[in-house]
Formats: structure tokens, sequence, C-alpha cells
């Protein structure tokens, strides 16, 4: 008994003295240190809860955000105001790669420099980036298949509008194909066509795939901005095509409110911000961290590899009046962005 009791003593005396020095106020930053938050075609409102909630989070926790990137749907663009970014040596950066693989190296880099970075709802799942927070990009192919034949009775024609090389778009789309081709077999896929979020592109598109099957039942686009123009092409052909895509924006919501869209799939934007500037913080601040492993002998940053999903919801004509960014924005009295 003697022997037990010494042995627990020896325990708790352990478990009394942390390996890591504490801090009393661990998640109080530095009012000077700047995370920033990247994007491409950043005029997109897309982006702007995913800044709010970032935002947010930074307020908290007593640090600066910025909100920046390129008004283009351009890769090079999006390379250079990275580089510029990283130029102000911030502490930390959030970022929507608009395709993977070029940003491998420039991200490796900054790894290498001690600068964070967390990737959300486009990944380069090759780089160093230490996080990614995102959706389910199979998961809303799926739900989206899914409601669209279930609304089609199982049965017909239907196309997709794709963005080749953006990465999480391109899994929504072989999600949602193979999901019709696992589950619904009643349903052919007759058209293909690379939109690259143009609406005009997407309206010409949708009037072409229609004119070469008129039976043409449905189209689904992994974004918002085709969806402007393929649903003015089927309001106009008035054959009762229904519009599915992800995403959503003030447009988009009154036109699936008038029914001119069918419905759309939106990842909860504002926890991608949230959660990311967490990741963030404790990346750029490794000893917050003492897992179980060998990075406090190796010096490596504890904080790598986290996956998280943000979850999804499903807009429809009796929901879409919680999505509209300016009554957001009105409900929680900030000037978004602009901040």
């Amino acid at each position: 008994m003697k022997r037990l009791i010494a042995t627990a003593l020896t325990v708790l005396s352990f478990a009394a003295t942390p390996a890591f020095a504490q801090d009393d106020t661990p998640f109080q930053g530095n009012e000077t240190d700047q995370y920033y938050m990247i994007t491409f075609v950043s005029g997109v409102e897309y982006w702007f809860p995913v800044y709010e909630m970032m935002k947010q989070a930074g307020q908290q926790l007593g640090v600066d955000t910025i909100y920046t990137g390129t008004p283009e749907y351009d890769v090079t663009k999006q390379l250079a105001v990275f580089e510029q970014v990283l130029a102000r040596n911030p502490k930390g950066i959030l970022i929507a790669p608009m395709n993977p693989e070029p940003f491998i190296e420039p991200i490796n880099r900054a790894a290498a420099m001690g600068i964070p970075v967390v990737t959300f709802g486009a990944d380069s799942p090759n780089s160093a980036r230490v996080a990614y927070v995102t959706s389910n990009n199979e998961r809303e192919g799926q739900v989206a298949a899914d409601a669209v034949a279930e609304a089609m009775g199982g049965s017909g024609e239907y196309a997709v509008l794709e963005n080749p090389g953006q990465d999480n778009h391109d899994r929504r789309i072989a999600a949602f194909i193979g999901r019709m081709e696992s589950n619904w077999p009643g349903m052919t896929l007759v058209g293909r066509a690379a939109s690259n979020q143009d609406p005009t592109k997407a309206y010409n598109a949708v009037l072409s795939m229609a004119q070469a099957n008129p039976n043409l039942g449905a189209v689904f686009m992994p974004e918002a901005n085709s969806a402007l123009g393929a649903a003015q092409a089927a309001q106009e052909l008035g054959t009762g095509i229904k519009i599915m895509l992800t995403d959503v924006n003030g447009k988009i919501l009154d036109m699936i409110k008038a029914g001119e869209v069918f419905g759309s799939l939106n990842p909860n934007q504002g926890i991608q911000g949230y959660l990311g500037m967490m990741m963030l913080y404790m990346a750029a601040n490794p000893s917050l961290i003492d897992p179980m492993n060998a990075t406090s002998q190796t010096g490596e940053n504890p904080f790598s590899g986290v996956l998280i999903d943000n979850g999804l919801a499903v807009v429809t004509a009796e929901n879409a009046d919680y999505f509209y960014w300016d009554k957001y924005l009105e409900r929680r009295g900030t000037d978004g962005i602009n901040e």
C-alpha cells in the first residue's frame, strides 16, 4: 500500500509540472501581429462571411486581420498577391488557392520562413500548409445529385458546368457525377462544359447543350457565378431545366425565392474563417501545444496536418432569407471586408 501511495504521489507531482511554460493569457495575441486572408475573384460574395468570422476571431485574440486577393480568375495573379503578402512577413496566411500545384513551392517557402499557412475551401494538399478547413466537397456533390435526381423522379438527362483545375470544384463535379452513376441509374449525363465562373460562358453552354439535348432536365455547377448565366438560359428556354449549384449571393438567393434556380448547397463559410484564424494562431504560437510526439525534440511545429469539415447548408426558397449578406451585416453591426 505504501508503495502504491508513493507511486501515485510521484505521478501527481509529474502531472503538476507542465513541460511547456504556461501563460496566464495564452489566447491574447499582439495587436501588431497581422494575419492575411487571400482570395481570387475577390469581389465574389462567398468570401465575405469567411472574412467576417476570421475578423471576429482575430478581434477576440487581439490580433490584426487583413482581407486581400486578386479580382481576376487568374492563378498567376493570385500567386503574385501571395508573394506580396509574404514580403510583409505576416504572422500567418489564410488562403483559398485557386489551383493546388502552383502553390506548393510558395507555401513551403512560407513554412520555411516560420509563417504558417492554412487553406480553406480549396486546398494544396502536397504543400506544407498546416491545416485545411473546408466543407466536404464529395458530400456536397452527392447531396446535390440526390436532390436533383429525387426532384426528377430518378430519371432524366443532366449536364454539368465546371472549372477544370480548381481542386474543390473538380471534387464536387466528380462526386455529383459519381453519385448519379452509382445511385441513380436512370439519370444520364449528356453534356459537360467549362464555364470558369463566367456567366456568359455558362449562358451559352446551357443554350448549346439544350439545343443538342432537347430533354435536358438539370444542370449542376460547383459555384454561383456560372449559375447567373445558366439560370438566364434556362428561363429563356422555358423547358423547366433545374439549376443546381453550390454557394450563394444576393442575386442567387433572389432567384431561388423566385423559382428561377432550383437550389444551392452553401458551405458554412463563417466556420471556415473562424476556425481558420484559430488554426493560424495556434500554428503561429507552437509553445501552446505539447503533443505526445517528438516535435519538441526535433524543433518541428507540433501543429500540422489538421483537417476540419465546416459543414454545409441546403438553401431553398424556405430558408433563403437567412443567407443575405446585407441582412447579416446589419444584424452584426459591422462593415464586413472594409474593416
